[in-house]
């Protein structure tokens, strides 16, 4: 039963892919709106094909530009997240060649980072930056890499710089949006998968894609918790390292706490209450109410 359940959304997926992608192809040639929207649909597509439920805590800030930092567990990511609102990712170089999930990342507008190139860091902040500016949401991996999903990575900086980049590059006492959020993959058919299993859900390390595609498919029936952490808002002057040590704090211990469980939805209220993180500022205080 598992291998037909593989098989029927390896079919379903397919076929619908076969539809959405010359469409999403010629939104992007003739720069329609709907290339923000169509990613979305596949990806909720894809989400309930799988049988991935997420469960949100908080909500997504709704000011722009914005800057979506996260951590990073496994390819899931991108649905879950791709899932709940039109947004893009920025992505390794090398997920551009791979065999179709380089086409998809390509028809979502991921912007592709060369880490073997630190000379082109500066011109990848300024893409992320001008996208920022036109209006797009862009998720950031601050970690760099997928992990185990038991713990958060520290962050690394330099893309971070993109905000400060897109507060610099507008108009004088331009601000950017920059809000943490965290990725914990919970349970299996709602019973607690705990740390030893989560790992058969992360990709990580030299794991192969397509056996890890493959069971996932077959298991599928995953409880995802998605939290959104306070909005911060920054300017040009903004330390950059600051920021990323207070991003990296906040988005682990909102994944540490999903995975301990000890949030409920209805006792979560984020994102309400924006956080002003200027210069000079280490631990930003939160915006009077």
């Amino acid at each position: 039963m598992a291998d037909i359940k593989a098989v029927s959304i390896v079919i379903v997926l397919a076929l619908v892919s076969l539809v959405f992608i010359p469409l999403q192809w010629l939104a992007i040639k003739l720069r329609l709106p709907i290339q923000k929207v169509l990613p979305c649909v596949w990806h909720k597509i894809a989400a309930r094909m799988v049988g991935i439920k997420i469960q949100q805590m908080g909500e997504p800030c709704r000011d722009r530009p914005l800057l979506l930092t996260s951590n990073h567990a496994s390819w899931l990511d991108i649905a879950v997240f791709g899932s709940l609102m039109p947004l893009s990712f920025i992505a390794k170089s090398e997920v551009s060649g791979w065999p179709v999930f380089g086409l998809l990342a390509k028809l979502q507008r991921t912007v592709f980072v060369n880490r073997e190139k630190r000379s082109e860091t500066g011109n990848v902040a300024n893409e992320i930056a001008e996208r920022m500016a036109a209006g797009d949401a862009m998720v950031l991996f601050a970690e760099g890499t997928s992990n185990d999903g038991n713990s958060v990575l520290p962050f690394r900086s330099a893309l971070i710089g993109a905000a400060t980049r897109a507060a610099g590059n507008g108009r004088a006492g331009t601000q950017v949006w920059v809000q943490p959020v965290s990725i914990a993959y919970q349970g299996f058919y709602g019973i607690p998968m705990g740390r030893a299993h989560r790992p058969h859900v992360a990709w990580y390390g030299e794991m192969e894609l397509a056996g890890h595609l493959w069971g996932i498919f077959r298991r599928g029936a995953l409880d995802v918790i998605v939290s959104w952490g306070d909005p911060i808002l920054i300017n040009a002057a903004t330390d950059r390292k600051a920021l990323t040590r207070h991003l990296e704090q906040e988005v682990r211990s909102m994944t540490l706490a999903s995975l301990r469980q000890k949030q409920e939805p209805q006792d979560i209220s984020l994102a309400n209450e924006p956080v002003k993180f200027f210069q000079n500022e280490e631990k930003p205080a939160k915006a009077g109410r």
